[in-house]
């Protein structure tokens, strides 16, 4: 169902490649990924001549209680703003198995099932979304910026647990662009996310139709190595980093 990646990413065993494959089958995509580590970002964003004048500016905010019992139940709840665009409310489960949901949550505008791949890892996620006007302005419940059916799915995945009991953690910074080498001739997406501390996440990625996946995999590691990017960091995903950075914020009260 998932596995998780290690501090030094290893191939895939045989048998997580055929787990993945089953996963496969049945999601609607497959997101590529790669965390650039932070001694390695500035040669890697010049090297693949990213110029961050040109991303869009976003802002992200978490819901979970302080101890994360969402992050523990697999369930992820967030917003964002999003310059220029309207702003979005997620409900995320993950892992998922896709063959195990049911046909009018797949069939749901809005809804996406999707296998996340890392070097050394990957898990399948369900994400449903909402579109709206505004995220956050504190003057009406978190409930509110969710539909009735996102209320559902997160009731159903997080029982006994009140969206507007959830603290905000948040908002992260961050900037996202797209770009497309001529040399990998498909287009990557670059995000980095910057944190209070002034720590940062850099994730490369690349989305893929589920019967590419590998193939796409293996294009774009060799146009990123030929680059010079460091392929064998520690993989630091966006989400866990954040949510551990406002929790403890939380509980120190800062």
């Amino acid at each position: 169902m998932t596995t998780t990646p290690t501090a030094t990413p290893v191939a895939l065993s045989h048998e997580q490649i055929a787990e993945m494959l089953d996963l496969l089958k049945d999601s609607d995509s497959v997101e590529l990924k790669l965390t650039v580590p932070e001694h390695d970002q500035r040669s890697a964003v010049v090297a693949l001549g990213m110029d961050p004048l040109d991303a869009q500016i976003r802002q992200v905010f978490f819901f979970d209680t302080p101890d994360l019992a969402l992050d523990k139940l697999g369930v992820v709840v967030r917003g964002r703003r999003i310059q220029g665009k309207g702003d979005d409310s997620v409900v995320k489960l993950r892992p998922v198995v896709p063959s195990e949901l049911s046909e009018e949550l797949r069939a749901s505008t809005g809804f996406r099932v999707e296998v996340d791949a890392l070097p050394g890892g990957f898990v399948c996620s369900g994400t449903l979304k909402r579109t709206l006007q505004r995220v956050v302005s504190g003057d009406r419940p978190l409930r509110k910026l969710y539909s009735k059916q996102q209320r559902a799915y997160f009731a159903e995945h997080a029982p006994g647990i009140e969206l507007d009991d959830l603290s905000i953690l948040g908002p992260i910074f961050v900037l996202k662009l797209r770009f497309t080498p001529e040399e990998l001739g498909r287009r990557i997406v670059a995000e980095m996310w910057i944190y209070p501390d002034g720590s940062r996440v850099l994730e490369l990625s690349t989305r893929a139709a589920t019967n590419e996946a590998f193939q796409v995999a293996a294009e774009a590691r060799a146009f990123l190595g030929s680059q010079g990017v460091d392929l064998s960091g520690e993989q630091e995903t966006k989400t866990k980093k954040a949510l551990e950075y406002f929790a403890g914020a939380l509980k120190s009260g800062s």
